[in-house]
């Protein structure tokens, strides 16, 4: 863990000086669009209480990583009601995200400890909602044993979809890992940096920003899809839809859209310069 210091009183502008600065507030890759739009706006205040406070940066993230977790499983909630309750905890998983980022800026203890669990915590909280979906879509686990063949393809989606997002996460890390090897320097958090080489990957890469379904497997865009795959249910029903229509379709549909995100961030990297 890293070190604690004594807990101080800054000024909100103080605070906001060396926990927000402008490298920080400006990175293109690290942050979640839900940071840069409103997160960081009044993440601040809630760094302000866990300053004052003896617990570390380190400890906070381990309250981001309960969030997380608690998205998975809320989603096990039949029901739009779970699914709303899964947008509430991914909103709190990102504002504590934000958080400890601050406190250890301000105690002057960010380390590799720190960065390492917070890895450990989208990777476990996007691998468990992916696999939570397939869970949802079952519903009671009395339909396994009364059509395990129709209900299994939806516990092996999950699975499926679950492997897929993690691939698709370790790819940028995998970057960072090869750079490291090869004595090159850190990759820049910038548009430069990532651009890629004329040609047909860069073509697509423009054409999918028309159809950006590569964004959606996230913790945060995830748990919207399962409130939207519930509306959908909830309107299909009466039209002869069946239960969990929408929950069926969505992680039929999800996983092979991840495999297409895959193989499209493969490409991307390697048609660009971040390995040299």
């Amino acid at each position: 863990m890293d070190s604690v210091h004594e807990p101080s009183h800054p000024t909100l502008s103080e605070l906001r000086a060396k926990a927000q600065p402008p490298e920080v507030r400006s990175r293109k890759n690290a942050e979640h669009w839900t940071a840069q739009l409103y997160l960081r706006h009044i993440s601040i205040y809630f760094t302000m209480l866990l300053v004052r406070t003896r617990i570390s940066a380190n400890g906070v993230t381990g309250l981001m990583i309960f969030a997380g977790w608690c998205i998975a499983a809320s989603l096990l909630i039949p029901g739009i009601w779970g699914a709303l309750l899964a947008v509430f905890f991914s909103q709190v998983q990102m504002y504590i995200d934000c958080c400890d980022g601050e406190v250890a800026r301000w105690r002057e203890t960010s380390g590799a400890k720190g960065v390492f669990l917070d890895k450990v915590g989208h990777y476990t909280t996007e691998g468990l909602v992916a696999v939570a979906l397939g869970i949802r879509a079952v519903g009671e686990w009395q339909n396994l044993s009364d059509d395990p063949a129709g209900t299994y393809r939806y516990l092996l989606a999950g699975t499926v979809l679950a492997g897929f997002v993690l691939l698709n996460k370790a790819l940028n890390d995998m970057v960072h890992v090869s750079r490291a090897f090869n004595g090159l320097d850190k990759l820049a958090d910038s548009k430069e940096a990532t651009a890629l080489t004329p040609g047909l990957v860069a073509k697509l890469k423009r054409a999918a920003r028309f159809v950006p379904f590569h964004r959606i497997y996230h913790s945060v865009e995830m748990s919207l899809m399962a409130v939207i795959a519930s509306v959908v249910t909830m309107i299909a029903m009466p039209l002869g839809g069946g239960p969990l229509f929408g929950e069926r379709w969505l992680i039929l549909i999800m996983a092979p859209l991840c495999l297409l995100s895959v193989i499209g961030h493969f490409m991307a990297i390697m048609a660009s310069k971040r390995l040299s």
